[in-house]
């Protein structure tokens, strides 16, 4: 696991909506929207439509900003 994944997996203990871990990491856009990606591939991230409904189509990553995310179990 490398340093931004432990970092972006520790903000992920509870459901976080995008824009919410962007301020919190205050990472570039680009850098938090390929770590979120690579998470949810290696299924170490939940992706959710709202805080109770989880998303499955992966063809969704260009509405990545409109998500929220939680660490799985394996993560």
């Amino acid at each position: 696991m490398t340093d931004q994944e432990y970092e972006l997996l520790d903000e992920l203990y509870f459901v976080q909506h995008f824009d919410a871990l962007h301020q919190a990491l205050q990472w570039e856009e680009k850098q938090l929207r390929e770590q979120l990606i690579s998470l949810h591939k290696k299924g170490w991230v939940k992706c959710l439509k709202s805080p109770d409904e989880e998303l499955f189509d992966e063809t969704a990553y260009a509405d990545i900003r409109n998500w929220y995310f939680l660490a799985t179990k394996q993560g």
